[in-house]
């Protein structure tokens, strides 16, 4: 075939590709979207919010020692190699769907000797003439199609695996942010764990003090043996407290050794030694739900899947219409392997092709309403992650807010019960009340000290928790980790 026809061929696939069927994808609005969080203000007072990146937010604790595990977290967190693996699934998906843009060659050969029956008309005819019956075959070449895209289908396909590529790379990030937050959130809980169980035991000496205290004044004869009785029993009853918080601490322990890709004891050490919990800032600056929809990355997800839905509505579209090839083959073929490399042993074939399905009993029909309706789900996914994420984030701006009043009022009731405990004390030393007195201010203060110890731990879990709505961590981790998250030997 010579030049002008394959330039003819040429110029007619390039017109036809210009078709594209189906719809074209248009960035999501949402349009109840407020233009800011309604219980924002009581937390970001201007005069008073201490700037935050969020990309980084647990360095806002001060504690060096969350500050390694978070960077230990991003680098060896088994759920997010998990993860990274998957976003080399998907970059290879793409490249399958790329290839159906790429023309497909096959090289062949074949060698074959073969005896024709003498009773068959080719036989009979061969025997008339004095020819053999057994017979070579040599025969090389190569088989080329390429369909020419004319209505899109292939793009489409291409669309659709970039847009999951992207859906994947965001989960990847979802899951960092997962797993930094529960990091963070474990970690207040070891902390205020060993801060509960240090009060007990402090609470515990108190209390052996004023069971000796009770013994001794029984002894002389000053109170009754009901005073001693009852004294033992607080005793126990905080001793009682123990075991639980220390099984609290192991499995916090425990539970931060898997969150980095560790043994569950590996951190023992590391971690035993009882620090005081992170403080937190009273104020901070929680932006604007717009900027929200960029940060999160399971809005990105939702996004990249809504993205790849109406692709895939254009790819099951373009099966409507007809399929264009243009198909080849060249090779040599002999009877005779001596003139098998010979010029007159060429052979070729070059034209185009077409396949348009007539009846297919509706399946296709059916397949372009079964991509609508995932697009129509896809959408609505988007939206109600949009909505959701909306929620979490005011759910934890309540919470951190009322956390907080809440906070000063016990740091207040902590005060007013060690006053109140001490006085009983020396009262009780000076003969002037009862031992029941002192007994109910040491329950006072240990209930007293053990909330305080508790919202302390709150405040920074609700904190926590409002980072994660915000979808924070994700951008400081993400270039620096992505490497040492994936498998060895592998690349993003």
């Amino acid at each position: 075939m010579n030049s002008q026809v394959l330039l003819s061929l040429g110029l007619f696939a390039a017109v036809l590709s210009g078709c594209q069927v189906g719809p074209n994808y248009h960035q999501p609005t949402t349009s109840n979207l407020p233009a800011s969080f309604d219980h924002a203000d009581q937390l970001s007072a201007s005069t008073h919010a201490v700037p935050i990146d969020p990309a980084t937010w647990w360095t806002v604790f001060h504690d060096p020692q969350l500050d390694s595990l978070i960077r230990s977290a991003g680098a060896s967190n088994l759920d997010l190699r998990i993860a990274s693996a998957r976003v080399l699934e998907a970059k290879a998906l793409r490249g399958v769907a790329r290839s159906a843009w790429m023309p497909n060659l096959d090289a062949s050969g074949a060698a074959s000797r073969s005896r024709g029956s003498e009773n068959a008309q080719a036989g009979r005819q061969a025997r008339a003439l004095g020819g053999s019956l057994v017979g070579n075959q040599f025969e090389s070449g190569f088989d080329m199609s390429w369909e020419v895209d004319v209505f899109g289908g292939v793009r489409r396909g291409v669309e659709a695996a970039d847009a999951e590529l992207g859906a994947s790379e965001a989960t990847r990030r979802d899951v960092m942010v997962s797993v930094l937050s529960e990091v963070g959130l474990t970690y207040l809980d070891l902390r205020g764990a060993q801060r509960q169980l240090a009060v007990a035991r402090d609470n515990l000496r108190l209390q052996q003090d004023a069971l000796a205290l009770a013994t001794d004044r029984l002894r002389s004869g000053l109170v009754s043996e009901s005073d001693a009785a009852r004294a033992a029993l607080e005793v126990a009853t905080t001793r009682s407290r123990i075991p639980p918080l220390e099984e609290s601490c192991d499995r916090a322990i425990h539970r931060l050794g898997i969150l980095l890709g560790r043994s569950p004891n590996s951190l023992r050490l590391e971690l035993t030694a009882s620090n005081p919990i992170p403080t937190t800032p009273p104020r901070i600056p929680v932006g604007l739900p717009s900027e929200l929809i960029r940060r999160r990355p399971d809005i990105q997800v939702a996004e990249r899947r809504l993205a790849a839905a109406t692709a895939r509505v254009g790819q099951a579209t373009a099966e409507y219409f007809p399929k264009f090839y243009l198909t080849g083959a060249a090779g040599l073929q002999s009877i005779d392997s001596s003139d098998f490399f010979n010029a007159g042993s060429r052979f070729w074939t070059l034209g185009p092709s077409l396949r348009w399905p007539i009846l297919n009993g509706g399946r296709i029909r059916q397949s372009i309403r079964i991509q609508n309706a995932r697009q129509e789900q896809a959408a609505l996914v988007y939206e109600q992650t949009v909505l959701r994420s909306l929620e979490e984030v005011e759910n934890a701006l309540v919470a951190f807010g009322h956390e907080q009043e809440r906070h000063e009022a016990l740091i207040e009731s902590q005060s007013a019960a060690a006053r109140s405990h001490q006085i009983a004390l020396d009262r009780y030393r000076g003969g002037l009340t009862d031992f029941i007195s002192v007994l109910d201010a040491e329950r006072s203060l240990l209930a007293s000290q053990d909330s305080v110890a508790q919202s302390d731990r709150l405040l920074g879990q609700h904190l926590v928790r409002l980072f994660k709505a915000l979808g924070g961590g994700w951008e400081a981790t993400d270039s620096t980790h992505q490497l040492a998250a994936l498998p060895a030997g592998q690349k993003p």
